[in-house]
């Protein structure tokens, strides 16, 4: 069952689209106030999130941003307003849709419908741990929603620790799988590459990735070593 957070002010509304929502098998949960949507966002993994601009405490534009710096889970801006500046504002913040209120039911829920099919095409293509997502269609790899950029090495070997998180690797596996079977090189190759990587996954957040002595790495999001 596909998850869905309302962040809504006005009790009533939120009531309606939660009654609507879990009509249409949708799970959700509602929050009051920006920061409380925040919260309950940060708590759970959520598919979609239905996000007034005009909140207590915290505006929607404000839970937006926080929100993109830590994923792209579909997000529907719901606005009291018309202004085309508030539009577009949303837009370029990260928002999926806007719906401006009062709304027609079906026609939002036809708009989370598609950002919900356009989610599931995305993640076809896309690896993800905590933060860090690389598409591997376009190759692009970011984390905290920056952009990083790697050899073609680096790329491979990411997408081995990607494909299996939180399993330690040992050398062996990662020269077999990354360099390929016929690679009769040093081990030591390991390291040196990981060390690239992880200079520039680590950067630009908490460690990822990590050394287990006498056996190799593993991609985790706990700091301390195995």
């Amino acid at each position: 069952m596909q998850k869905i957070l309302i962040i809504e002010d006005e009790p009533q509304i939120a009531r309606v689209l939660q009654l609507e929502l879990e009509f249409e098998n949708y799970a959700t949960k509602v929050a009051h106030t920006g920061a409380e949507g925040l919260i309950a966002y940060r708590e759970e993994q959520w598919d979609l999130v239905l996000l007034d601009v005009m909140l207590p405490e915290m505006n929607g534009f404000e839970v937006l941003q926080r929100i993109r710096k830590k994923d792209d889970t579909p997000v529907i801006l719901l606005t009291a307003k018309g202004l085309v500046e508030d539009k577009v504002t949303g837009l370029d913040l990260g928002a999926n849709d806007y719906v401006t209120k009062p709304f027609d039911f079906e026609e939002l829920l036809a708009r989370i419908r598609a950002a919900l099919r356009t989610r599931t095409v995305q993640h076809e293509e896309q690896l993800r741990f905590a933060d860090l997502f690389l598409n591997e269609q376009t190759r692009e790899v970011t984390r905290a929603g920056q952009a990083i950029h790697l050899t073609p090495r680096e790329y491979d070997l990411l997408v081995h620790f990607l494909k299996h998180p939180q399993h330690v690797q040992s050398r062996e596996q990662i020269l077999t799988t990354v360099w390929g079977y016929d690679y009769f090189g040093d081990t030591n190759v390991v390291d040196v590459y990981v060390r690239y990587l992880r200079q520039k996954i680590d950067a630009v957040g908490t460690p990822l990735l990590h050394t287990v002595r006498g056996v190799g790495y593993v991609l985790k999001v706990a700091n301390d070593e195995a």
